[in-house]
């Protein structure tokens, strides 16, 4: 049998699966389901008495004298909304594995009530195919995370796909970086590291470190960034290389979009053919991949540069799609 002095977290549990404002227990039915469901038998008395001490520990009961129902826990530790937020996000993100994310999901929706929780499981969910198969990710993060807080080199196994749809090594020999920042962007996890081999910063997407360890060697000292994301935004699709000024000329229909990508911060000039100039600072292979993503309505017109690169470009892909003779 269960101890009686442990009545108290029973009937928390009780009052945080059972009970929400919809859903209201008398003091027989809580007595009833401490004996069935936890082995314990309680006095009325002892009910009321474990109530008072939740109270006094800051949980927030309504209670039969207050309402004229019954008993439930009126805040929980996340409202309904931000746990249904939560897990849909969860489902969302590419990054994390399915089981990963339904792990994470159970454990958030124990914090409802089961009517509550079954709000977002009665949902049909299909399976989201872009979830990525790497299972070491929440140890990468917690090991970057102590290379970042210990100042030590990191080292791992960089991978990619190959055409069977596996990953493979991307080169033979590990990388060893100076692990800098975490950030999360375009659906993905980033660690943005340096290197003794190279100038600035390098980016590695998290999902496809594996064998990652930290080694001995400590990182050199490093002018830190008062917010990693003030330097991941000018890194568009998280590609590297030293931001320069880029215009791009729109069409007014994606003006939602870019400001979504760009943050509201960036200039804004309107033209009078519902048209408008947005003047940002990105990299080249970003600003590039945007303009080909959409041809027909963002064209770069600044630097002019890196606009008759553009065009050198286009013209060789057009090349490929000539017919053979």
């Amino acid at each position: 049998m269960a101890i009686k002095k442990h009545s108290a977290f029973a009937l928390l549990d009780i009052l945080i699966k059972y009970t929400d404002e919809n859903h209201l227990l008398t003091a027989r039915e809580i007595i009833n389901i401490l004996e069935k469901q936890y082995d314990l038998t309680i006095e009325r008395r002892t009910l009321y008495s474990n109530i008072e001490i939740l109270e006094q520990a800051g949980y927030k009961i309504s209670k039969y004298e207050d309402n004229g129902k019954g008993y439930f826990l009126e805040e929980k530790q996340f409202d309904k909304a931000e746990i249904l937020l939560l897990c849909d996000a969860l489902h969302a993100s590419h990054f994390i594995s399915e089981k990963q994310s339904n792990n994470l999901i159970n454990k958030l929706l124990s914090t409802l009530s089961k009517y509550e929780a079954n709000e977002f499981t009665k949902n049909v969910y299909l399976p989201n195919l872009a979830k990525i198969t790497n299972k070491e990710l929440f140890y990468n993060i917690s090991l970057i995370s102590e290379a970042i807080r210990d100042e030590k080199m990191l080292q791992f196994i960089y991978t990619k796909y190959d055409t069977n749809k596996k990953l493979v090594n991307r080169r033979d020999e590990p990388y060893i970086v100076e692990a800098r920042y975490i950030v999360y962007n375009n659906t993905k996890a980033y660690l943005i590291a340096t290197s003794p081999k190279h100038n600035g910063f390098i980016h590695f997407r998290i999902d496809r470190i594996i064998k990652a360890t930290i080694t001995e060697e400590r990182s050199t000292k490093l002018a830190r960034y008062n917010d990693p994301y003030e330097y991941a935004k000018d890194k568009l699709f998280m590609y590297g290389g030293n931001a320069i000024h880029v215009s791009f000329l729109c069409d007014e229909r994606v003006l939602d979009m870019m400001i979504d990508i760009f943050g509201k911060e960036v200039s804004i000039t309107k033209t009078n053919d519902n048209k408008f100039i947005l003047d940002t600072r990105t990299s080249k292979k970003g600003a590039k991949l945007l303009a080909q993503q959409y041809l027909d309505s963002i064209k770069i017109i600044k630097p002019i540069e890196l606009k008759n690169e553009f065009i050198e470009e286009l013209n060789k892909a057009l090349l490929n799609y000539q017919i053979d003779n």
